[in-house]
């Protein structure tokens, strides 16, 4: 997979996520892909605060980017 089909693949899987996140009050965007491996992404709005984020980050986020491109090992948030 190219850089370009995976930043495109990570996008699908974040416009999957968002509506969940928004609907709490938050969203998410993606700041960068390093290595075709590593995603950072910045928790926004009401995800700022929250106390679980962080699960939501490794067991929302990470799995459904995962889903979409196998090759990513982690997601971190930047935020």
């Amino acid at each position: 997979m190219t850089s370009e089909e995976i930043k495109s693949n990570v996008e699908k899987a974040l416009d999957e996520i968002r509506p969940f996140l928004q609907s709490d009050g938050g969203d998410i965007s993606l700041i960068s892909i390093d290595n075709n491996s590593s995603v950072k992404v910045k928790l926004e709005g009401n995800c700022i605060g929250c106390s679980v984020n962080q699960m939501t980050l490794k067991s929302g986020v990470e799995m459904t980017i995962k889903k979409y491109a196998p090759q990513i090992e982690e997601v971190i948030n930047v935020g």
